[in-house]
């Protein structure tokens, strides 16, 4: 082999080999290459699976819920649909179409946020690997680099931390994204859900359709242009930073800034994909942003803070109540549907619901402005704060809520004072609770008599509670229709108590929509008045008196008409259930009752503060509660019913007079408003009587039929009734009597009592006997603890305290119960007499004698013959005191003497006198006495000369200070049971200090003094029906001639 060939040979073996040798490195190098992989793969796969470890695999249908569920704002409406405002939620959004995006608004959004959209899987790897640069090097700027997918999946699914594990879990969520979802349905959830930052009324606003309309004031989103595209397209990347307004709905210098800026970066980024030309590009950068910007505007919160309140409270109660329909609206006060009422209100806020509501913008604006103007209240206090009202406006056919006074001031208090307070009614409860019920029942009619005197209630604690009327006096027997004028307590009181029935009462109250009656109410016996464990509200109360003006139908008052879902379906309507709760005839009596409350009643200030009064007819019932501490009036016409309540949060006495009228004027303030604002509500003037009432004339003193004697005493009292309920009985309540008093009462006179101590008249029959109760009421009144001691004025009340005013009038129930001891009675003792100008004032102290009847009066002047007074005569039991009207310059001279029942008169007590002389009276022998008394001859009754010359030495001066006859006589009579004297009054110089009338059966008989006056008029009643009238007049000196007689004949009228 030639050395040339070997050569080759061997360079042929070292290539070979060195081939061998790189094969085996490449060989194990690719090996351990793959191996590393492997290895570095598990690393990173082990790694990723740590990151992603706790969050679930989601389903498809958790993914396509999630990310088509969306929080949309709410909105609410005037009754003109005009908007109130939008719903509170944490996420202002509006949901809109895909193809109802303009492609532009795509364009920049794809431009900014992720330009390969519809082509990669869910991430973009080379914005993932910039992103871990980012991080691993903790570089100032972290773009993220996420995907349109991945943004929404992370708003959805997850956090907002900046972690690799959430970065992890955004990758693979936004790929599993991508495989239940299209791009397009991706894309528009993006713009559905995105926040945009403040909106101009300070909501923060999230998607593309509440941005535009919170940003631009721009619904159609056609309407936006690229400019206005590209300011919202970066506006997501930073919102917070980014937003032109505050928190508050004011203009953010520094924000718009920024925004602008971001604006210039998208409006490049389209013209670098090429979706807008040069020209639009240049266009949008000219375009003022600035001046398209929505002017800022106050949220519904801040200018209706209490209406958006109230109507979400009420959506929410309603939207549970569609669900779940065998509950009430008052069952949901249970606490225990507090938790289901939270996950209503939450569905409410975020569900997009457009909420429709009764309220008059321009009505509800006016009531606000009476409530902010501080003139119409009291100044506030320094201790008590602000005088606070709460008043609302119902249309009585509908139940319609028209307007609201719900506070002075949201941001001093957040209670609704119209629909949410609950404060003791006072006597605005009557009507519903008393007198209503009574006049349904028949128990009642406005004619109908009620005693107004004191009602025993039993009381565990003291023996008796013993409720007042708010003057602290009884009335006696009054009218229905006056006790209600009056807003006398004690009617009410009995009507609840003992005609109509606590429960029955109640029972009746709630039928009307008052739901805040307690089982304890059900004890409260007072509950008719006010005293209630919580109240009532406002709307409650008005919606009550509603149904009267509605003619007896009630119907439940609302504020929300109705409400649609997002969708535009209707979730909720409301129906109106008129239910006749009491009849039309029982309606129109209490609206008339009620009528007269305000023009001769408690309610009187309405006819000066209501502008329209006379024009439109208007009924209302005044309420005050203990101490004052809340005033109310509820009024209503024949269309509108109008509730007002006055008083402070923490609970103190108003002002009397002006805080306890202020619901009348505001009331006015209200319905003065209205009719100017909203004329045709009040299309119905009058309140029209129906045909099952009508008017009758009745007795004043007992609401029956009018007997002859009713008649001739003028007791009559023409007023509207039922004609289911007229009276068929006749009247029987007055009772001719001859009667003393004894100890407080009338008792009928023993025939044998003397006539000048007998009261006998014409008397009033009470409805009831009283006697009982009185005794009753007095062994209380001497048993009761100091403590418990009723009081009246500041003192320690008297069984007088409790008669009524016409207790004088009472008719006696039974005879005299004192029985004659057969002995004459001892005379009284101790006379004393204060003198004081023209009026002399005598005391004495009482016989001891038990069946003392009464004590005669005597008197002398000047030194002559004593007389008696029948008319200053003193009976038992009165105050022993008597006051004589007298002329100063002469002398007087006094005694007294004790009567028993059977006519039995003392010796004559011990004289007093005005001068200080101690002088005997003239007196006759007893029999002659007697005798002379009963002598029915013209001497007896007239001055003899004896006793002229007595009264003086002059007997020529003392003729002439006698008075002179009584001249111009005259008789009128109204039956056979009444006459009336007049005559003409004697000259002044005369001094005339009383007349003398007398009768005698034929006209030159026996004339007997049967009275005395100091006028110149004498009624008299049941005399006789024929006979002669006589007058003397009487002064100082003497008793003058009769006049002339005149007669009285059968049917003189």
């Amino acid at each position: 082999m030639s050395k040339r060939v070997q050569k080759r040979s061997r360079t042929a073996h070292i290539a070979l080999n060195a081939a061998k040798g790189l094969w085996f490195t490449l060989k194990w190098g690719l090996l351990l290459s793959f191996l590393f992989v492997i290895l570095a793969g598990g690393m990173v796969t082990g790694y990723v699976a740590a990151l992603v470890k706790d969050d679930p695999v989601r389903p498809k249908e958790e993914i396509l819920t999630k990310m088509q569920e969306n929080a949309q704002t709410g909105f609410v409406y005037f009754n003109d649909e005009t908007l109130i405002g939008q719903l509170r939620s944490e996420e202002d959004r509006q949901l809109i179409k895909l193809e109802d995006i303009p492609q532009h608004i795509k364009d920049a959004f794809l431009a900014i946020e992720d330009k390969d959209f519809y082509e990669h899987i869910g991430f973009d790897i080379r914005g993932v690997l910039r992103a871990a640069k980012q991080y691993l090097l903790k570089e100032d700027v972290q773009t993220g680099g996420s995907t349109i997918t991945q943004q929404v999946a992370r708003r959805v699914f997850l956090s907002f931390d900046q972690s690799l594990s959430r970065k992890a879990k955004e990758i693979f969520l936004a790929m599993r994204i991508e495989r239940f979802m299209t791009k397009d349905q991706i894309l528009l959830a993006y713009l559905n859900k995105i926040p945009f930052g403040n909106s101009s009324n300070g909501n923060y606003v999230y998607g593309i359709q509440a941005a535009a309309k919170g940003i631009f004031d721009i619904e159609d989103l056609d309407e936006l242009n690229i400019a206005q595209a590209a300011y919202l397209a970066g506006l997501p990347q930073d919102p917070n930073n980014y937003s032109a307004y505050t928190s508050r709905g004011e203009f953010n210098e520094r924000g718009f800034n920024l925004a602008m800026d971001r604006q210039k970066l998208v409006l490049r980024r389209m013209l670098i994909e090429e979706v807008i030309t040069q020209e639009q590009y240049e266009e949008a950068l000219a375009f003022d942003i600035k001046s398209s910007l929505a002017e800022p505007k106050q949220r519904a919160y801040n200018t209706y803070p209490f209406l958006m309140l109230e109507v979400e409270r009420r959506a929410a109660k309603l939207l549970y109540l569609e669900k779940n329909a065998k509950l009430r609206d008052e069952d949901l006060d249970d606490a225990k549907f507090a938790a289901d009422l939270n996950e209503a209100h939450k569905e409410l806020l975020r569900g997009g619901y457009h909420i429709y509501t009764t309220i008059d913008k321009e009505v509800y604006d006016r009531l606000q402005e009476i409530a902010r103007n501080p003139e119409n209240f009291t100044p506030d206090h320094e201790e008590k704060g602000i005088e606070q009202v709460g008043a609302i406006v119902i249309r009585n056919s509908t139940g319609e809520i028209l307007g609201m006074i719900e506070g002075r001031d949201y941001y001093i208090e957040q209670l609704n004072h119209a629909t949410q307070m609950k404060r003791q009614p006072g006597s605005t409860m009557k009507p519903i609770a008393a007198f209503l019920p009574a006049l349904e029942s028949g128990s009642i009619q406005p004619a109908s008599i009620i005693d107004d005197i004191p009602i025993l209630l039993e009381d565990g604690s003291k023996g008796y509670h013993i409720p007042n009327n708010w003057d602290m006096k009884f009335h006696g027997m009054v009218t229905a229709r006056t006790a209600l004028n009056q807003s006398y307590n004690i009617p009410a009181v009995k009507l609840f108590n003992e005609v109509i029935g606590i429960e029955q009462a109640w029972e009746f109250v709630r039928s009307l929509g008052i739901t805040t009656i307690t089982e304890r109410d059900e004890h409260a016996r007072t509950g008719v008045i006010g005293g209630l464990e919580f109240g009532t509200t406002v709307e409650e109360l008005t919606n009550a008196y509603a149904a009267i003006g509605n003619k007896g139908q009630f119907i439940d008052a609302y504020l929300i008409s109705r409400i649609e879902d997002s969708n535009g379906n209707i979730v909720y309507e409301r129906n109106p259930r008129p239910k006749q709760v009491f009849s039309e005839e029982t309606a129109f009596l209490m609206t008339d009752m009620l009528k007269t409350v305000i023009t001769s009643g408690t309610g009187t200030t309405i006819m000066s503060s209501f502008e329209h009064f006379g024009e439109i007819e208007v009924a209302g019932k005044t309420g005050t509660t203990q101490y004052d501490r809340d005033a109310w009036f509820m009024g209503y016409s024949p269309d509108i019913t109008v509730g007002v309540w006055i008083g402070y949060d923490m609970p103190s006495t108003l002002i009397r007079g002006q805080g306890t009228q202020r619901p009348l004027r505001i009331w006015s303030m209200i319905m003065d408003s209205m009719i100017e604002l909203r004329p045709e509500w009040f299309e119905t003037k009058k309140f029209e009587p129906p045909e099952g009432v009508i008017q009758e004339t009745v007795s004043s003193t007992s609401g029956k039929l009018p007997s002859s004697l009713t008649r001739e005493m003028n007791k009559l009292n023409r007023d509207w009734f039922n004609k289911k309920y007229l009276p068929k009985e006749e009247d029987d309540s007055l009772v001719e009597a001859r009667a003393v008093r004894y100890n407080g009462f009338y008792y009928i006179a023993h025939p044998q009592t003397p006539d000048d101590m007998v009261v006998e008249k014409i008397f009033i029959k009470r409805p009831e006997p009283v006697k009982e109760l009185y005794e009753k009421l007095e062994q209380f009144l001497d048993e009761v603890s100091p403590e418990h001691h009723p009081r009246v004025n500041n003192r320690p009340a008297t069984l007088k305290d409790y008669y009524p005013t016409d207790w004088d009038q009472t008719a006696p129930e039974e005879m005299d119960p004192r029985e004659d001891d057969g002995k004459i009675p001892d005379p009284p003792s101790n006379l004393k007499v204060e003198q004081a100008g023209s009026q002399n004032k005598i005391t004495f102290d009482p016989s001891p004698n038990e069946d003392v009847v009464g004590y005669r009066f005597y008197r002398s002047i000047n030194g002559g013959p004593f007389r008696t007074s029948p008319s200053q005569n003193v009976l038992t039991g009165d105050p022993l005191e008597i006051l004589d009207y007298v002329n100063a310059s002469y002398d007087y001279a006094y005694y007294i003497t004790a009567v028993d029942i059977v006519g039995n008169e003392s010796a004559p007590s011990e004289i007093i006198t005005t001068n200080g002389e101690l002088r005997l009276p003239f007196f006759r022998d007893q029999d002659e006495s007697e005798a002379e008394d009963r002598d029915e001859s013209n001497a007896a009754d007239e001055p003899s000369e004896e006793d002229e010359s007595n009264a003086s030495n002059d007997s020529d001066s003392q003729a002439a200070a006698i008075p002179s006859a009584p001249a111009g006589l005259s008789i009128e009579s109204s039956g056979y049971i009444s006459v009336k004297l007049t005559w003409n009054a004697n000259p002044a110089h005369e001094n005339v200090q009383y007349y003398e009338i007398y009768y005698s059966r034929e006209k030159d008989g026996t004339y007997e003094k049967i009275g005395e006056t100091r006028s110149t008029e004498f009624r008299r009643t049941h005399l006789q029906t024929t006979g002669w009238f006589s007058v003397a007049a009487v002064n100082e000196h003497g008793h003058s001639p009769r006049s002339a007689p005149v007669r009285l004949e059968d049917g003189d009228e």
